[in-house]
């Protein structure tokens, strides 16, 4: 299924790569892998086979995340987790998630080769809707691990009506499956609990050491500075508004300019209005209007409602908060001026998600030690790790991605980079165990 390669980066990206084609993609062209479908089952096998062969043990959890244990000298130590989502978005790249569970593989895969154990165990999560990538819900799974996710937030459906239960009691995992030329036998469950078992997927306080995860960037400040990988200091804060702006809808010819109460320009007024009060703040903080529709939609009609949403980030809450505002005050503005309703709600309030402190000290180390120049970013983009950091100290180890393209078929990592960032993620670990006492660490 993938090329004969040892143990490294360049098995890691081609793992992906292998991952990114039927019978692992729910597309005929391109790669969509939505959660509990024959395309996630699937992958969820191949992977799997992955695990087995580089010394873990198996099994899926009450919510079908995938998990891989390597036992530690004492199995009842606290774990160091390591994780990302198997799920895509639709039409997406390759690297978004799998690669930080390949690179987990392959720390496990040099230890087991090597005959090492630490003292804690190492168990490698492979999260299956980090996305919201079938349901209408994000991070379902990595909530529920970390005991974050409130019962009520399991009675949806996707598009198609099918509800979460349906999903998990349907889902069927083969035994079986010819990976890699050799045959794997598995020990996943394959009957599914459904949403009454969906919470005890929960993992106990004090279970965990320490969660890490291995990410492309999805940006372009690394490949700007010319590094491959990068210590993450945090997730930043995120608010999501939806925006419905009212005029008067007319006839597109016999309505005078004069006396029109237009939505639609007064939403682009807007529209710019976001641009540049971010522009302006001169910070880290982004917005986007990532969506806008008009009503009635038709070519002679002058819209009567328009609705669009902003999103709206930085590293700071503080600062989140007050581009936001200044966003609103503008809107509200714009909207007197012209004459027109407007109705802003607030439907996303994510808090910033910071790093531990002690293991981003931990990572610049493993940096140093790996010969890659220390640096410190922020991430934009919301990772399981926001989650996890409910339950245990976090840290992030992005990689870097060819033009910070992501959610994109054209994504793109080096292999190199790759095994830079496993060479990294092997010197964290080896640091966390020195300094948990372990004299097999070093």
């Amino acid at each position: 299924m993938t090329p004969d390669l040892p143990p490294g980066g360049a098995r890691a990206v081609a793992r992906c790569d292998a991952l990114g084609v039927a019978p692992y993609s729910d597309m005929a062209e391109g790669l969509f892998r939505a959660y509990l479908t024959p395309a996630y089952a699937a992958a969820q096998e191949a992977v799997a086979g992955w695990m087995e062969q580089a010394g873990m043990t198996v099994r899926r959890d009450a919510a079908a995340n995938l998990l891989g244990r390597y036992e530690g000298a004492e199995p009842d130590a606290p774990a160091l987790v390591i994780g990302s989502h198997l799920d895509s978005v639709r039409d997406g790249g390759r690297y978004d998630g799998p690669l930080g569970i390949m690179l987990g593989i392959e720390c496990v895969a040099v230890l087991h080769a090597e005959g090492r154990r630490l003292s804690f165990p190492i168990e490698i999560y492979a999260f299956g809707d980090e996305e919201g990538s079938r349901f209408p819900a994000a991070m379902l799974t990595s909530r529920a691990v970390a005991g974050t996710l409130d019962a009520a937030a399991l009675d949806i459906a996707d598009a198609d009506g099918v509800t979460l239960d349906q999903a998990l009691t349907s889902v069927r995992v083969e035994r079986s499956r010819d990976i890699c030329a050799q045959r794997v036998s598995t020990s996943l469950d394959t009957n599914g609990g459904g949403v009454a078992e969906y919470l005890t997927a929960a993992r106990e306080p004090g279970s965990i050491r320490a969660y890490l995860e291995a990410h492309i960037e999805q940006g372009p400040v690394l490949e700007a500075d010319g590094l491959a990988v990068g210590t993450v200091t945090g997730i930043a804060a995120q608010l999501r508004y939806a925006v419905t702006v009212k005029g008067m809808a007319g006839h597109a010819g016999t309505t005078a300019m004069r006396l029109r109460r237009d939505p639609l320009a007064g939403a682009a007024a807007m529209v710019l209005a976001v641009e540049q009060t971010t522009r302006g703040d001169d910070s880290d903080a982004v917005a986007t209007v990532g969506t806008i529709e008009a009503r009635p939609g038709a070519a002679n009609v002058i819209p009567g409602e328009v609705h669009f949403t902003i999103d709206v980030r930085s590293g700071a809450e503080e600062r989140r908060n007050a581009v936001a505002e200044a966003i609103l005050v503008r809107l509200k503005e714009i909207a007197t001026a012209r004459e027109l309703d407007l109705a802003v709600e607030r439907i996303h309030d994510l808090p910033a998600s910071p790093c531990d402190p002690a293991l981003m000290d931990v990572m610049d180390e493993a940096l140093a030690a790996a010969g890659q120049p220390v640096r410190r970013l922020v991430s934009g983009a919301g990772h399981d790790a926001m989650n996890m950091a409910g339950l245990c100290p976090t840290a992030m180890l992005f990689i870097r991605c060819e033009d910070g393209v992501s959610h994109n078929p054209a994504e793109h990592v080096e292999p190199e980079d790759a095994d830079i960032a496993l060479r990294v993620m092997l010197g964290f670990i080896e640091r966390l165990g020195a300094r948990a006492g372990d004299r097999n660490a070093a």
